[in-house]
């Protein structure tokens, strides 16, 4: 997996981080919850800042969003959860859901920790810092790692990307739209309008 750093990214390498065990990686990342640690498979540790006020608020929009329809179809919908991906990546998405079957696979102690399981959605915005290059190439990762629908929204230019396995990137203009969800959450559209009145 190639990982290109965002502009105020701080990633640490070398043997020493390189050896660190899951469980101290773990600890580590409850011990420092100001700051969003996620993992490369080459071991390396790529540490961001939090989003800022703005961009928290547009996730909340959007997670609520989710986690309604969820509460009506089933599933969990999660916030900077941590999963562990088959190459060894540890990525924490801002929003992502998980269907009940896949979740039943999980043991309890897998669920306490950062579970070895790849989202069936996800969905991330923008933040000030982030590269837009930087944040297409994660969301390509991605539908590698067996994501059905990934959703990047860059509020600032009010544009939306989604990804589907085995398809073109699908860019859609303004935030007087719905997003389909189909197939993968059925029957769930997020109202791109909810953003854009929280953003002006």
């Amino acid at each position: 997996m190639s990982y290109p750093d965002s502009e105020d990214a701080l990633v640490l390498r070398g043997a020493v981080v390189a050896g660190i065990s899951d469980d101290d990686y773990f600890e580590l990342c409850q011990a420092n919850e100001l700051l969003h640690i996620e993992r490369t498979p080459q071991r390396e540790l790529v540490i961001r800042p939090l989003p800022g006020f703005a961009t928290s608020e547009l996730v909340g929009i959007a997670l609520f969003q989710v986690a309604d329809w969820s509460r009506r179809y089933g599933g969990h919908t999660l916030s900077w959860a941590g999963y562990t991906l088959p190459d060894g990546a540890v990525l924490g998405p801002g929003i992502s859901w998980v269907s009940e079957a896949a979740y039943s696979t999980l043991t309890r102690a897998q669920r306490l920790q950062f579970p070895p399981l790849c989202p069936q959605f996800v969905l991330e915005l923008k933040a000030p810092f982030d590269r837009l290059d930087t944040l297409q190439a994660r969301f390509a990762q991605w539908l590698n790692y067996g994501v059905e629908l990934a959703i990047l929204l860059d509020a600032d230019a009010e544009t939306a990307y989604l990804y589907r396995p085995g398809q073109p990137v699908e860019i859609v203009q303004g935030f007087d739209n719905e997003l389909s969800g189909e197939p993968v959450l059925p029957g769930f559209r997020l109202d791109l309008r909810e953003l854009r009145e929280a953003a002006s």
